[in-house]
Formats: structure tokens, sequence, C-alpha cells
């Protein structure tokens, strides 16, 4: 089992995950490449095999109103195919999640176009380094607008719509809200997209009790004979968290303390849930992108903390 992190790194001073500069300033992903070459020598220093790539790699590249942006993609072909193939020879498990605003089943067309054009950027970037189909995608079912039914037929309508190469690489997952494991089986059931399976979404989302014996059943049977499947893991969040009220009658803004929301991510991951979330799923073989506040030193934490109960992970 891999254990993987997502995008910023804080084990290691000054390692930058993208070239964040605005516009402005002309970004380029062939800084952005530089970081990964860093990112990289540092994952393989630590003996971490798995990671999310930021999807911001390549800056502005899909924003209409900056064709200056669209073509990084062809300006760093051969960048790109050297990083690939150091990431094969670590032998790195890599994927991508763009952001949850990323919606394929929004009536509004424009939200659905611009969803097409990231889902092709991700893709291609992959396919650019030469990765092979364990290098995903990962996407929510998106919003409900008042009618699920509805909108997943919309959802499975525009996946059929995709280029065989994003089709290739894209994989749904579960979330904390608008779709449960029981709502992407349906989805999949109806375009053949592998299935990612949270566990926090799952423990706040579950309206039909479903162990996750059952869920990691429904969801990593999903994937492709050749290709492993991946889990998302994380603890809840138990602290107050601090937000900001605003007095409607004055407008001033003051900070209170709040409970804290079971769908937030803890700094951490709590080792006992985690090896009972493993016994539960004993009987199935897939890798755990963690999604922990603490990023690569969570990720350390817990592998040395499951070293100490004779666990181990690559």
């Amino acid at each position: 089992m891999r254990l993987g992190f997502a995008v910023k790194v804080l084990g290691r001073e000054g390692l930058k995950s993208n070239d964040s500069r605005r516009w402005q300033s002309g970004p380029h992903l062939s800084v952005s490449i530089s970081y990964l070459h860093a990112i990289f020598d540092y994952l393989a220093e630590a003996s971490i095999s798995m990671y999310r790539i930021s999807s911001e790699i390549a800056p502005y590249i899909t924003h209409p109103d900056l064709p200056q942006f669209h073509n990084q993609l062809d300006e760093c072909r051969r960048d790109l195919m050297k990083l690939g193939e150091k990431a094969r020879r670590l032998s790195l498990r890599l994927s991508m999640h763009p952001s949850q605003y990323i919606v394929l089943n929004s009536p509004v067309e424009s939200v659905y176009e611009s969803a097409v054009r990231d889902f092709v950027y991700h893709t291609q970037f992959l396919d650019a380094m030469g990765l092979g189909r364990e290098a995903v995608v990962v996407t929510h079912g998106g919003g409900v607008y008042g009618d699920k039914p509805a909108a997943i037929d919309r959802f499975v309508e525009r996946y059929h719509r995709l280029p065989e190469s994003v089709r290739a690489r894209l994989v749904l997952e579960n979330d904390e809200k608008n779709y449960s494991v029981p709502d992407i089986v349906q989805i999949h059931e109806r375009t053949g997209i592998p299935l990612v399976l949270d566990n926090l979404h799952h423990a706040v989302n579950n309206p039909a009790g479903m162990s996750y014996t059952e869920a990691a059943r429904l969801c990593l049977t999903t994937w492709p004979r050749a290709v492993k499947p991946k889990v998302h893991y994380s603890t809840p969040r138990t602290e107050e968290r601090t937000v900001n009220r605003r007095n409607r009658k004055t407008g001033e803004v003051t900070q209170v303390q709040a409970a804290p929301l079971a769908s937030q991510h803890a700094d951490w991951i709590n080792v006992d849930e985690f090896i009972g979330f493993l016994h539960e799923t004993e009987q199935f073989d897939y890798d755990v992108m963690l999604e922990a506040k603490q990023k690569d030193l969570a990720l350390l934490r817990l592998r040395t903390e499951l070293r100490e109960r004779g666990i181990a992970t690559e």
C-alpha cells in the first residue's frame, strides 16, 4: 500500500508546488516543472511514492481571456517527457484533482464548457509525461440543482461526450453533501467511470448507513484490473474553528469560536482510526491519498506509527 499526500510540501523548506505568480509577471509551466523536479527529489529522499500534483501547475492555461498562456503544454513538451521519465524511474504514483468548481453537470453551459477545458488540460498534462493509467484525474459529481436525477442524467450524458483520452483518466469521488456512495455507483453503472472512496465524505454523507466494507466493495471493484484503486483518507477536525461574524446593524465584523465541521480535515491522521479502516477494508488492495493539513509531515508520522504496530507501507 502506498501512502500519498496532496500538493504542498511542509517537510522541506522552500519547495514550491507551482509557479503562483500573477499573470502580469509571466508565470509559466517551465518554472513549475523545475519545482516538481525538486519535489520529486524530496519524495525520493523521504521514500514517498504517491503525490497529487497541483492543478495550478500550468498557470492560467485554460483562462479564456489570457490566450498567451494556452500553449504551455506544447512549449514544454520535451521537459514534460523528461519529468515523466523521472517519475517512472522513482516509481511515483501521481494524480491531479481539479477544484470543486469544475462541474461537469452544471445547467449553465459556460460552466460545463469550462469544466471540459479543465479536464482536457489535466489529461494532456499527464499524457505529456507519458504516465500510465494509474495517474488519474479526480472529480466530484457536482451540484444537484434541485433535481438530482436530472443532474445525474446530465453528468452521464456529458461524460459520454468527453474525449476518450479524458475518460481514460477521469475517476469519480463521493462527496460530503450531494453525492453519496450509492449515488456515484449509479453513475458508474451508466458510464463505467472508476470510483474513489473518500472515508470522511462517507462518514458525513451516508444516508443508507453503509459500512466501510460495503462502500469499499462498491467503489474499489469498479477499477480496471490493471489499475490499482485508490482511496482518500482523512481524520475529521475536532478543534473549534475561528469564523468571522458580521453585525447586521453595525456592519462590524468580529471573530468568534465555532464548533468544528465534521467534513473538515484535521492536521494529522489518527492512527487507531486508520488501522480500523484498514481492518474493515482488508480484503481489498488499494493505495491511500492522505488529506491532512500537515501534508507530508502527517504521512511521515502515520507511517512511523504504523511501523511501530507492525504495518508496512510504501
